[in-house]
């Protein structure tokens, strides 16, 4: 891993965009968009039985803490399905998550201990010792106020723990529009890009901006060679500013 000193993007050119707004689904995407959100999350394709593989990389970084330990209290950030729980055994682990669908018939249920649909739903005197989030946060309109809120959720040396797939570098975009976006095509006839900007609201280099505001320590590591050449980051965050 490495320390990351100088944010990619302006703060203040960058903060102005916020709360962003999502762009609208054409009609013909809206008919189809729950069904192919409910297989990809589910891994029932080809291709994104494949992601989920090259997936379990952030899974891991993310869990690497507690390999060791399970007395960490934890809160997860976009917790879907509640596929994170297979990297950890966390014995205090609370989620933010607002689809209930996704995770109610997860056999990791009872391993919830509480559920919340929004972040700011969680009372002050609720304090972590670790926040994480999978390929979460790009999908996020409000993100720096979620991250400002994790500020205050964490213990003084806590750590904000997430990964996110690299968007809007070269590698992610070339390797979606390869796999995923040729498998949307042949079954949709529509053009998966239309679907990821509705989707992915926030770069990669904007979280990582975001991250840099609110915490004076980051640290990255990647799924690759550069930020150009990766599909996906890495990042620890301590000491909250």
């Amino acid at each position: 891993m490495k320390d990351v000193k100088t944010a990619v993007l302006s703060w203040d050119d960058l903060s102005m965009k916020y709360p962003k707004v999502r762009p609208e689904l054409p009609t013909a995407y809206k008919k189809i968009y729950y069904k192919h959100y409910s297989d990809n999350r589910n891994g029932k394709t080809k291709v994104t039985f494949f992601s989920s593989k090259m997936e379990q990389w952030m899974h891991r970084k993310v869990a690497e803490d507690v390999l060791n330990s399970d007395g960490l209290v934890t809160l997860e950030i976009g917790a879907g399905t509640l596929n994170q729980l297979k990297f950890e055994q966390t014995k205090y682990y609370d989620i933010v998550e607002p689809f209930h669908a996704l995770y109610e018939q997860s056999k990791y249920f009872n391993r919830i201990r509480n559920i919340y649909a929004d972040i700011s739903e969680i009372q002050a005197e609720k304090i972590y010792d670790r926040i994480t989030s999978i390929a979460a946060f790009e999908h996020i309109l409000n993100l720096p106020n979620v991250v400002e809120k994790c500020t205050q959720l964490l213990k003084p040396n806590g750590c904000l723990r997430i990964a996110i797939p690299n968007e809007g570098r070269f590698l992610w975009k070339f390797a979606y529009e390869m796999t995923t976006g040729l498998e949307f095509m042949r079954k949709y006839h529509l053009a998966y890009s239309i679907l990821m900007r509705h989707e992915h609201v926030n770069t990669a280099d904007e979280i990582e901006t975001i991250l840099l505001h609110y915490f004076s320590h980051v640290k990255m590591s990647l799924a690759g060679v550069n930020r150009d050449f990766a599909l996906y980051r890495y990042y620890e965050c301590t000491n909250a500013q």
